[in-house]
């Protein structure tokens, strides 16, 4: 398989080939679709989810009541940390 310019995760690729019917190429290519869906920011999210709510003909009140209550169980990428930043993480 050719490099992939996003690191896949080799433990997780050799799980879903042992337990599902996926090629290893297939598993990879699952895996980063994955990781791109829950890589949007809270505000693409919720831009996403609004166009998608209201496609299905629901209005902005049940949307944003929806949106609020998806929010604590989204997985969504965390605001760029500075290298000053990380170190203050790991030191204080």
């Amino acid at each position: 398989m050719p490099e992939s310019p996003v690191p896949v995760h080799d433990d997780l690729l050799d799980h879903l080939v042992r337990t599902t019917a996926l090629p290893r190429g297939e598993a990879a290519r699952v895996v980063l679709d994955v990781l791109a869906y829950f890589d949007e920011t809270t505000e693409e999210f919720v831009r996403r989810r609004h166009r998608e709510l209201q496609s299905r003909g629901l209005r902005n009140p049940s949307i944003f009541e929806r949106i609020a209550a998806e929010l604590p169980y989204r997985a969504v990428a965390p605001p760029e940390l500075s290298l000053r930043q990380l170190r203050r993480l790991v030191y204080g």
